[in-house]
């Protein structure tokens, strides 16, 4: 399972994850910020890695996008909480997020890959980008337009997914 340095790298990214909050919640904004940074250059490095050095595995198929989710989840639930983000938008960031994993579901059993989007990276990158700026420059304004950022090109992606891979419905009961 951790034999490669891809599949550590993921795991640490899912270990970061309550190092960040502790950070967090004690107000240690740059320190937060440091750890969440690195979390996220982990993903960056994880992909890397797994491809240049035929490190690709079933683990890190499946854990890297689930530590993905998780960091960015976590992160949001957080701002939640301390009132720079309201919930309903962390409610639609999930139900993007189980609806495209629903379908990929409906694809696999159709002997269908449906691979990321660049859409979808796009949506990952600008959503720990400015989830990291809320994390050291909370301000109601600047907290309005990352979750604006956060949900368009969430919903876009989302759509993208389902316009792109409409024809796995027609073989559905």
């Amino acid at each position: 399972m951790l034999k490669t340095t891809a599949n550590k790298i993921t795991v640490l990214r899912i270990i970061l994850i309550p190092v960040w909050l502790c950070l967090a919640y004690r107000g240690h904004a740059l320190a937060a910020l440091t750890v969440y940074i690195v979390a996220c250059l982990s993903d960056m490095a994880d992909g890397y890695i797994a491809r240049h050095y035929n490190q690709i595995t079933n683990f890190g198929k499946f854990m890297d996008p689930l530590a993905d989710k998780m960091l960015v989840l976590a992160a949001m639930c957080y701002f939640v909480e301390e009132g720079q983000m309201p919930g309903w938008a962390v409610a639609i960031v999930l139900f993007r997020e189980f609806a495209v994993s629903g379908l990929r579901l409906i694809a696999v059993e159709q002997k269908r890959v449906i691979a990321a989007a660049w859409s979808g990276k796009v949506k990952t990158a600008v959503t720990m980008v400015v989830l990291g700026l809320m994390t050291v420059f909370p301000s109601p304004i600047l907290n309005q337009v990352c979750t604006w950022l956060i949900l368009i090109t969430t919903a876009y992606s989302g759509i993208e997914y389902f316009v792109k891979n409409k024809d796995v419905f027609r073989d559905i009961d």
